[in-house]
């Protein structure tokens, strides 16, 4: 009967993506095509396979993050912020996809380092929870002491850390993410669930756009968020599997 559940929900969500999504896939197809032949007939000095080709590494580049800047080239995913960004991502398993490894060194260490790391976040992850926990109960109960309430003092400090969950991790960072990035808010809200989920679909990833300034802070301090909102977010998902349980 679970699996029965399990697969209809599955489908259900296919039959409503299938809904929402093909027809904006089919009317991008159809621009690109247009696009495509109205290049090759306005500049009739291009053919159609070196175009194809241009068109494979300029994506083949962006995929190893160097973007094209009129004559020059943007590059810094590598740097050390961004190179730290990207293990975050690793060991948490976001795995957002629009950056990985290049070199065989680099893809044997990437194995390596998330071998050791994945085991090591969830340890950590679990401690943070834990202490979070701990601290909701703390409240509680001193609650309990000076209001001689009961199931009362326990049900308001969850729902206070339940409210300041949701704005510290996903209501209030879409604001900056709406300052640094340029994104709308439904832009930044769905980006801080999907990457808090760990579901990480790659589509909007903070500090990669080659036209924006980013400040030297601002991905150390995305990291945090996304350690100590993961933990967060775990505890309100245990919640939900002790509720279908």
């Amino acid at each position: 009967v679970l699996l029965a559940a399990y697969m209809g929900y599955v489908g259900l969500g296919a039959g409503v993506l299938r809904a929402l999504e093909r027809p904006a896939e089919v009317r991008e197809a159809q621009r690109l095509l247009q696009q495509h032949w109205e290049l090759l007939s306005n500049h009739t000095c291009l053919r159609g396979a070196a175009l194809h080709r241009f068109i494979q590494g300029v994506i083949q580049a962006y995929k190893s993050g160097v973007t094209l800047q009129e004559n020059a080239t943007n590059l810094g995913r590598w740097d050390f912020s961004g190179s730290f960004f990207f293990s975050i991502s690793a060991i948490t398993t976001i795995g957002y996809g629009n950056l990985s490894p290049n070199t065989a060194a680099g893809r044997i260490f990437c194995i390596l380092f998330a071998l050791f790391g994945i085991p090591l976040n969830l340890v950590l992850l679990n401690e943070i929870g834990q202490l979070m926990l701990l601290g909701v109960q703390r409240c509680a109960h001193r609650l309990e002491e000076v209001l001689h309430w009961q199931k009362k003092a326990s049900l308001l400090i969850k729902t206070c850390a339940l409210v300041t969950g949701l704005l510290l991790f996903l209501l209030l960072p879409p604001l900056l993410f709406s300052e640094k990035e340029g994104w709308t808010y439904e832009e930044g809200f769905y980006y801080s669930f999907i990457t808090l989920s760990t579901i990480g679909f790659g589509d909007y990833v903070i500090g990669m756009n080659p036209d924006r300034t980013y400040p030297g802070w601002y991905k150390n301090v995305i990291s945090l968020w996304i350690l100590f909102g993961m933990a967060w977010l775990a505890l309100v998902i245990k919640l939900c599997i002790n509720f279908l349980e």
